[in-house]
């Protein structure tokens, strides 16, 4: 990729193939034909599929947890795959946050030190830098420098994704990716959330991809839908793009009952 052409890309995924191998569990699959996507910078990009399309799997070799067969993925014009293990899992660190589903908070860690790992894992050592930065992105996630002494038990669901989200934004990373980040809040709390993205979006301008089947979110928070299904990306652009194609996933899962009231204005307006 040319410089010129990656100046506004966040990420570009090119000829992506991902094959598991046989084990003695069972004969390998595979998961993703070819596919291709461009994403700019700013973008929120939801990314849908039935369970086991290899959504995760995608945003696993986004991050370099896990290699493609086939094919090349570049984050900020930088390509993972030709660099060493080391290399790799700092640009990782410093170029994306992750936001991993339920949050994944060390239980044996306050909310201060969770928040504080990456900082740590990177070499942070200025105690007081670490503190006023941790302190900064509680506050931006809602939360006090009381709640920093709090341990994960001790937190509701939606104050652990609060936390899982200030400590995924602790780098100020480029690349944010959230997987589910709703799942298993209540209608409030999930809403909440999606308010809080927002915002930290429109202040921070940093580009998100999240996998979700939250309607609500996809309808409020995307400003572009990748959908995936037959082991293919079978469509990518903006709710109304998307809600043109008669693909069977696509008649399923946004033209279903419910789907069509979350919907309605967007196909009104398709229409």
């Amino acid at each position: 990729m040319s410089t010129d052409s990656t100046n506004n890309v966040a990420v570009s995924i090119e000829h992506v193939w991902t094959r598991f191998a046989d084990t003695d569990a069972g004969p390998g699959k595979v998961v993703h034909k070819d596919i291709n996507l461009c994403l700019d910078k700013g973008e929120i990009l939801g990314l849908v599929g039935a369970s086991g399309c290899g959504k995760t799997t995608l945003l696993r070799e986004i991050i370099g947890l896990h290699t493609p067969s086939q094919g090349e993925i570049f984050v900020m014009g930088q390509s993972l795959q030709h660099l060493d293990e080391a290399t790799q899992r700092k640009a990782a660190l410093q170029n994306c946050g992750i936001l991993f589903q339920k949050g994944a908070l060390f239980s044996a860690l306050d909310i201060f030190d969770n928040i504080a790992f990456p900082l740590r894992e990177l070499g942070f050592t200025d105690d007081k830098l670490i503190e006023r930065l941790v302190l900064m992105k509680l506050s931006m996630v809602g939360l006090t420098d009381k709640d920093a002494k709090l341990k994960p038990a001790d937190l509701s669901g939606g104050m652990i994704k609060r936390v899982a989200l200030a400590r995924a934004l602790i780098l100020e990373p480029d690349l944010l990716l959230l997987d589910e980040p709703t799942a298993g809040l209540d209608p409030i709390a999930s809403q909440d959330f999606v308010d809080l993205l927002q915002q930290l979006h429109q202040e921070l301008h940093f580009t998100v991809i999240l996998v979700t089947h939250d309607l609500d979110v996809l309808r409020d928070l995307c400003t572009k839908i990748a959908v995936l299904a037959d082991q293919q990306l079978i469509a990518f652009g903006t709710l109304a793009s998307v809600l043109a194609q008669q693909h069977p996933f696509i008649q399923q899962f946004f033209h279903n009952t419910r789907a069509q009231r979350v919907f309605q204005h967007q196909e009104t307006l398709h229409g």
